[in-house]
């Protein structure tokens, strides 16, 4: 009695995705725009980056402590 399913098994998750990006091919293009836009970034706006983060002021460890 073997423990593993069969070969030909697709799990209900695998068959609701497979049937969405089936009926609505236009998901793809709108997960790549959205990784884009958050993720994908050109390496001058890493380069600005990096630039910005070594001009920060370092910041206190307890900033709402007043030494005043």
């Amino acid at each position: 009695m073997p423990m593993l399913p069969a070969r030909d098994y697709v799990s209900e998750h695998t068959q609701f995705i497979r049937k969405l990006l089936a009926d609505k091919p236009a998901i793809e293009d709108v997960q790549r725009q959205g990784r884009a836009l958050f993720w994908d970034k050109k390496p001058d706006d890493l380069a600005a980056r990096r630039d910005m983060d070594e001009r920060t002021v370092p910041q206190r460890a307890y900033v709402y402590y007043s030494i005043d």
